[in-house]
């Protein structure tokens, strides 16, 4: 396993202050369950920050760790949903619920192919709904174009979780080490877009 540099260090601290930013000042207008929900998303992004920062990349190896950072995609396409979709609020909030106990119950009971397989589909769902919404809404003049950027930090979160997903299954797409090394920038090129776009809807 690679061995965490100062430079991965200083990038998963800046995503942990920049995640901690968006905790504290909340999004302005929305709903408190999307509230909730973003606030549950970008919590579990500093959490699995900081205890990359603390433990280093071994912990990507933990159950733990995997069941955590489902959160993430989880609780911002819930967040999303629950202001644009209205009429799928019931169906997501089931998909979210079950998607993350499928998640947790793979991981501890069937751990290996099965559990990155269920890992995948539902980063997959989640991160296709982050992309593909504020895109869409953007494009139809119903949010500023700004926040597009929330699309982008979707289809960072969704490549860095498939490149995950297929590691875990023995068949990367990429080198382990390269994996590791886009890791920490991949992270925070993620939240700096979260950030930005949900800034220009406040």
């Amino acid at each position: 396993m690679k061995e965490m540099s100062p430079l991965d260090r200083f990038l998963l601290l800046i995503t942990g202050i920049l995640a901690g930013y968006q905790i504290a000042i909340g999004i302005e207008g929305a709903a408190p369950p999307a509230v909730w929900a973003y606030t549950v998303g970008f919590g579990a992004l500093l959490l699995a920050g900081v205890l990359l920062l603390i433990f280093g990349f071994e912990l990507l190896g933990s159950p733990f760790t995997i069941v955590v950072s489902t959160l993430i995609p989880l609780a911002l396409s819930l967040g999303l949903v629950w202001e644009y979709l209205p009429g799928w609020r019931t169906a997501y909030l089931l998909f979210a619920v079950l998607g993350f106990a499928l998640v947790g119950l793979a991981r501890m009971a069937v751990p290996g192919r099965p559990a990155t397989l269920a890992l995948a589909i539902v980063h997959g769902v989640a991160g296709l709904l982050i992309f593909g919404l504020p895109l869409l809404l953007s494009v139809r003049g119903e949010a500023p174009a700004g926040f597009a950027l929330v699309g982008v930090g979707g289809a960072l979160i969704g490549v860095g979780g498939l490149l995950l997903s297929f590691l875990k299954m023995g068949r990367p797409l990429l080198p382990q080490k390269t994996i590791l090394t886009v890791l920490p920038l991949l992270l925070l090129l993620t939240t700096s877009a979260f950030v930005a776009g949900f800034a220009v809807v406040q």
